[in-house]
């Protein structure tokens, strides 16, 4: 769903049978499932005026489970949880837990964070709350869009994309124009964002070489209940200091690359 068209109730629908036809579970990712339920509402036919914690409560029907980080819809910024239609899955579960996590009954949480995200569940589902949440989303994307900043469309739910492959054209893919665009956003003014580009994509393990994505994108992930419109204003108003300019902005080379995980851990140099 991220930065784009979200699934639909219909196609969910066909999902699930084709699923039963051939004994297939479905295991939904639900760490965005309530910006999903309120883009249906938004924009599927025939699901205007539903309250989202319906079309969230359908959603999860044509499923036999999901997994859901807590620290996106659910307002916290610790934990998850595990749900399970099968006795049995749900069993074996309650066993690895204990081995890696902490008992069933907090699974490594304190008693604190779970009562925090029981609640935040609670509020995560409101219409009014997503609705302001998402708008806020918007507010920076628009902003961001009118001083002619490449951005992906349409504006997501949780975060804008800035087009780091059109925004700065002349960079090279393998000199890491995404990286590079995310350096210049927090040296210009403290905006700390995330590359989704050649660097996530990592290397191929035949060959060796980078894997090359089509898309070189900069995300900007906002908090819930964080940030204030003139915060929006000044990470719109960097934004376009960066891209004002841009033609002065070089590649980068990478120095240190570890085994794993080199998007969080990877170094670089400026060329």
């Amino acid at each position: 769903m991220a930065g784009g068209q979200p699934i639909s109730l219909a196609n969910l629908r066909e999902v699930r049978l084709f699923c039963d036809q051939h004994s297939l579970r479905i295991i939904l990712d639900a760490t965005r499932a309530v910006e999903n339920a309120y883009f249906i509402q938004q924009r599927e036919a025939g699901q205007e005026g539903r309250p989202v914690k319906d079309i969230l409560k359908e959603l999860c029907s044509y499923t036999d489970g999901c997994t859901v980080s807590g620290k996106k819809d659910a307002l916290v910024n610790i934990g998850g949880w595990l749900a399970v239609n099968d006795d049995q899955v749900a069993e074996e579960a309650r066993n690895l837990v204990v081995v890696y996590e902490g008992l069933q009954t907090y699974g490594g949480m304190a008693g604190r964070d779970m009562e925090a995200m029981a609640r935040g569940i609670v509020e995560s589902v409101q219409d009014d709350h997503i609705r302001a949440r998402v708008g806020q989303v918007e507010y920076l994307g628009k902003k961001i869009e009118d001083a002619g900043v490449p951005i992906v469309q349409p504006i997501g739910g949780h975060a804008v994309y800035l087009d780091a492959k059109t925004f700065l054209s002349h960079i090279p893919q393998d000199e890491f124009a995404a990286q590079r665009l995310t350096a210049e956003l927090y040296v210009e003014g403290g905006i700390r964002a995330m590359e989704r580009g050649i660097v996530s994509a990592g290397r191929d393990p035949t060959t060796g070489d980078h894997r090359r994505p089509k898309l070189e994108l900069v995300r900007l992930a906002l908090p819930r209940r964080v940030y204030t419109q003139a915060h929006m204003d000044v990470t719109a108003e960097t934004t376009w200091a960066v891209y004002a300019r841009r033609k002065e902005i070089r590649g980068l080379r990478m120095v240190y690359e570890p085994k794993y995980l080199r998007f969080f851990q990877a170094r670089f140099e400026p060329l």
